[in-house]
């Protein structure tokens, strides 16, 4: 579980990178999540867009994805999503508050 200053740090990071991944009307499937978790294991943050023609809300598509590979919600705003997994073989952010 993020403390509120942990979350705040990994939003600053989130505000500089772009949305990697898309998710569309298909939703979401199992390709899409291996993709983002081994994603995660590299990065430990990532940001996605959830387009307008989604069946899912930002907030429904992070649960779930988050649920289905241990991640971590960091924030949802609009049409985005930032999930963090915390790599703990070699971490790559170096986060102040972890």
């Amino acid at each position: 579980m993020l403390t509120s200053k942990q979350r705040a740090e990994l939003k600053s990071i989130a505000s500089g990178i772009d949305a990697v991944f898309q998710i569309g009307k298909g939703g979401i499937n199992d390709k899409q999540i291996l993709q983002i978790d081994d994603y995660l294991r590299v990065h430990e943050i990532v940001k996605i867009t959830i387009l307008d023609n989604s069946l899912l809300t930002a907030r429904e598509a992070a649960e779930d994805i988050a649920s289905r590979i241990n991640a971590q919600v960091v924030q949802c705003i609009g049409s985005k999503a930032v999930l963090f997994k915390r790599n703990e073989k070699e971490p790559r952010l170096r986060l102040k508050t972890l």
